[in-house]
């Protein structure tokens, strides 16, 4: 596995050593020796979490303001734009974010730790997204950035208005967002 930092601490980008011939293709998706070596910390994960959403649809920016979710995702259909916000105030790069294209042609994961916020818009027909999270999803704490919020300033790489949920329409603005000491 190649593990590549991004410009935000403790996110990675990870990309499996994959086996293709006229068969097919085999790839280890997941070692936890090799994930934590890459990543430099032990950690544990308790959910897995399996959504497929249509083109366009953007689900995000959420977090757990209790119960912190580290996340590790992919994509094994289709192709999203995947971001990342440091929500930490202590890091150098609070406010900023990351974002990577995840396929399943590319088998690229991203690692996100805990005290971020995480979003993605679906940029083919269709997408099946896969995470693991480092504790359990605790809606009475689950919070929303709004996906355009101009602070923060992401380049989503879509046209027009994307399609989203109730609840992250509602979406708040990052400078009124509850956030980690």
């Amino acid at each position: 596995m190649k593990a590549t930092p991004l410009r935000i601490p403790d996110v990675f980008l990870l990309e499996p050593r994959v086996f293709g011939d006229d068969r097919g293709f085999f790839y280890e998706s997941f070692n936890q020796r090799a994930f934590e070596s890459a990543i430099g910390k032990s950690v544990c994960f308790v959910q897995s979490n399996h959504s497929r959403s249509a083109h366009n649809v953007l689900r995000g920016l959420h977090y757990q303001i209790q119960h912190a979710q580290g996340k590790l995702v992919r994509v094994v259909a289709g192709e999203v734009y995947d971001v990342a916000v440091d929500l930490r105030r202590s890091s150098p790069t609070f406010g900023q974010w990351v974002g990577e294209i995840l396929s399943a042609e590319n088998k690229k994961q991203l690692w996100i730790p805990a005290g971020l916020a995480h979003g993605f818009v679906v940029l083919s027909d269709s997408a099946e997204f896969l995470y693991n999270t480092t504790d359990y999803w605790a809606p009475e704490f689950e919070r929303c950035i709004v996906w355009n919020d101009p602070t923060l300033g992401i380049a989503w790489p879509i046209t027009g208005e994307p399609v989203l949920s109730e609840k992250d329409a509602r979406g708040m603005q990052f400078t009124a967002a509850e956030v980690y000491d």
